[in-house]
């Protein structure tokens, strides 16, 4: 069985007005909040590896 695709006759998302300063400040935190939390991810899991010389016997 196959769904239709239902396409939505939208040409903007909200009210006409532009944003208040509050409301661009609001959004410019957040973007940087999240573009620094892929970053704090990795170094979190990253583990020290220890680099072991080859011993000849």
């Amino acid at each position: 069985m196959t769904r239709k695709k239902i396409e939505l006759d939208v040409d903007f998302i909200g009210g006409q007005e532009g944003l208040t300063k509050e409301e661009e400040k609001a959004l410019s935190d957040f973007f940087k909040k999240r573009k620094l939390t892929p970053q704090q991810r990795s170094t979190k899991n990253r583990t020290k590896t220890v680099k072991r010389s080859k011993t000849t016997t």
